[in-house]
């Protein structure tokens, strides 16, 4: 009789492939509970009233808080334009440093969004004229390698510390101040607004995914068992007559 011997290493291999997907599976559903919070705290913050921006950042995490801001000679200072898209517009954001009154730390200020096709741009002239205005923090990651180097003053992605030199001003705060008013209303074209908060909560479906090849493995194996003991060579074989 010709047994077929129990797949021993095909059996340690799949149990640890099925493990390893188990893990990632769950992993990615910590990673799903984790991003609903995240995003139900930015949901959260964005319906706080406004305040002043020292009491904003006071805040345990003030990303998404609107706050009240003065920033001297803002409508009429030194800008970088940051390529973006706006509304499927190609056109440029426009980026100011303040120190807020009453602060000594510095800010980039995102004072809107103009399109490619405005060539309308602001005054560049030294003011000290106060402008109160609303604003809304937002952190800035910085760009990937891939970004493209600034030309001539137009940045290609938000590197905070690259655009404040370029201002000449001081090391700025991990967050940026949105305008919620434009500083130029004279500028029509110039858009001022936070754009939407991009949170990509894909999760639940990587941890499908992660799940159901583990499930595909398990069912391979057990098709690799059935069809062993159901081969020929499992079967007893025919003693030869003498």
């Amino acid at each position: 009789m010709t047994e077929t011997r129990f797949p021993i290493l095909l059996t340690l291999f799949l149990a640890a492939c099925v493990l390893v997907l188990c893990g990632l599976g769950t992993w990615q559903m910590q990673r799903l509970s984790w991003k609903d919070g995240l995003i139900a705290q930015a949901e959260a913050a964005a319906q706080l009233p406004p305040a002043p921006l020292s009491e904003v950042l006071t805040a345990a995490d003030p990303e998404f808080r609107k706050a009240l801001v003065v920033c001297r000679g803002l409508p009429t200072a030194a800008y970088v334009e940051l390529q973006s898209i706006h509304d499927g517009e190609p056109g440029s954001r426009l980026i100011s440093a303040c120190v807020p009154e009453g602060m000594t730390q510095t800010f980039l200020v995102d004072r809107g969004f103009v399109g490619d096709s405005v060539p309308q741009r602001p005054r560049v002239l030294a003011s000290t004229l106060p402008l109160a205005m609303a604003v809304e923090l937002r952190r800035s990651p910085p760009p990937g390698g891939m970004t493209p180097v600034p030309d001539h003053g137009r940045f290609y992605g938000r590197d905070n510390a690259a655009i404040a030199a370029q201002l000449g001003a001081a090391p700025p705060s991990e967050f940026t101040l949105f305008a919620l008013t434009s500083p130029n209303p004279e500028i029509g074209a110039l858009v001022a607004s936070a754009p939407p908060a991009a949170f990509s909560n894909n999760h639940l479906g990587y941890a499908l995914t992660w799940y159901g090849l583990a499930l595909a493995l398990a069912g391979f194996y057990v098709a690799v068992l059935v069809r062993r003991r159901k081969s020929p060579s499992s079967r007893s074989a025919p003693r030869a007559e003498r």
